[in-house]
């Protein structure tokens, strides 16, 4: 089990800086914006010479519960549970605030390991501007710049001297490597929630207002058959022209990332108000990125007439979204429960399908029969002459073709050899790539 790292302190003191500084990368969208960070993330990182589990956590705010920054704070609090060590952030530039005080007063409660960072102590008034925090009762402060990188070697000192000491032997690790699994979507469709079901737990923040999630959360988890997963909940995407502020650019641009880095998207879609353009838009991206893609039908317990919502979603993806023919769906209710059950079985079995090899000798009794029932057509005057295909890669399906001026082939026609392959070996859903690869004519010249 890796040692856990937390990183806490109110609003707008730079606790994503940091945890972005220490885990070596960008992780956590950093704004100016207090309450950018309202879920808690996770990485893997190698700190103070080992490999930890870094979390950071949204500002701590006194808020009733039913409110998002009281969400956000038992989100926070949950996070402490199970630390190995809690790194505490005060800004030493604006000095310490009642809700520092507060704060630092209820940490000392816990009884958890505490490091206080004075954060934004570059400069040379920097380490004098830190040594107000001394009166939080939690140790003596170190002053650090997340920012800049200053007093960052010391912090890793610190860090390794506050750790819990490095067994003998370090478990080993599932030898299975994870499935990557994003979670996408519209705003408020209940991308968070069914993320919560799945895990069984409050793991993120979830109301009807729409937006909560801002960033791209990565949670590591296990599912019934004993597989682990990397689970991606990520921000809400709207239209391009409704995208205006700075923050919401950095959270769309996030939730791309986590689009092209997953291996399955589930597609959440608000089962009463039905499939939109933007719900095909976002589709559409999932497939031009190679994704395996599962739909879930969410909400639908409040969904009045089942079997006209089923049928008006099969339409728009029969009409709209031909090239992802036979995609899986699976109605849910994330609020209640009910359906998410089937969810990862489906994940699983879209994965398979998007992992799945076919063997040259099958692939070309296919393309004989295909090329029998439908001859390749004429262009200009001249009728390509398909020779063979392979198959050099799955992740997803990817098919070469080879011909004497295979590369002319009309779009048509390629439309119809990615269904034919489809249906003879059951790949439904799926996205599947076509690579034309034109031969030379040796007697072209001759004939001329």
């Amino acid at each position: 089990m890796l040692p856990r790292i937390v990183v806490m302190g109110r609003p707008n003191v730079g606790k994503s800086t940091l945890f972005n500084r220490l885990a070596g990368r960008r992780i956590a969208i950093v704004d100016d914006t207090p309450g950018v960070t309202r879920d808690r993330k996770e990485t893997v990182a190698r700190v103070a010479g080992r490999d930890v589990l870094l979390v950071d956590t949204a500002g701590l705010e006194e808020a009733p519960p039913e409110t998002i920054p009281g969400r956000m704070r038992a989100s926070s609090e949950a996070a402490l549970q199970g630390a190995d060590l809690v790194l505490f952030v005060v800004d030493a530039r604006t000095g310490l605030t009642p809700a520092d005080r507060a704060f630092a007063q209820w940490l000392r409660r816990r009884g958890k390991p505490v490091l206080l960072l004075a954060n934004k102590a570059e400069g040379r008034l920097g380490a004098a501007n830190s040594l107000e925090a001394y009166e939080l009762g939690l140790g003596a402060p170190l002053p650090v710049s997340g920012e800049h990188g200053d007093g960052f070697g010391e912090l890793h000192d610190e860090i390794r001297a506050a750790l819990p000491p490095e067994p003998e032997e370090e478990e080993e690790g599932d030898p299975n490597r994870p499935l990557r699994l994003a979670i996408v979507g519209r705003p408020n469709a209940g991308k968070s929630t069914l993320l919560n079901a799945l895990l069984g737990e409050e793991r993120m923040i979830t109301g009807p207002e729409p937006g909560l999630t801002r960033d791209s959360v990565a949670v590591q988890w296990t599912d019934e058959t004993g597989k682990p997963v990397r689970l991606v909940d990520t921000a809400g995407l709207r239209r391009r022209a409704r995208i205006t502020q700075a923050l919401e650019q950095m959270s769309t641009a996030a939730t791309i990332a986590a689009l092209k880095e997953c291996e399955v998207a589930v597609l959440v879609i608000d089962g009463v108000q039905g499939m939109d353009e933007q719900d095909l838009r976002i589709a559409r991206l999932a497939e031009r990125e190679g994704r395996g893609i599962v739909i879930a039908f969410n909400k639908w317990d409040a969904v009045e007439d089942r079997n006209v919502a089923r049928r008006r979603l099969e339409d728009v993806l029969t009409a709209s979204l031909a090239q992802l023919k036979g995609v899986l769906v699976v109605p849910l209710s994330a609020a209640t429960g009910r359906g998410v059950d089937q969810l990862m079985p489906t994940v699983r079995e879209a994965y398979e399908t998007w992992n799945r090899r076919i063997p040259t000798g099958a692939l070309n009794r296919w393309f004989e029969g295909a090329l029998e029932r439908h001859a390749p057509p004429l262009v200009n005057g001249k009728r390509l002459k398909l020779r063979y295909a392979t198959m050099p890669k799955a992740r997803p399906p990817t098919l070469a073709i080879f011909g004497t001026r295979a590369e002319q082939m009309p779009e048509d026609y390629r439309r119809y050899l990615v269904n034919s392959f489809r249906e003879a070996f059951d790949m439904p859903g799926v996205p599947i790539r076509v690579n034309l690869r034109g031969t030379e004519n040796p007697y072209a010249d001759a004939e001329q």
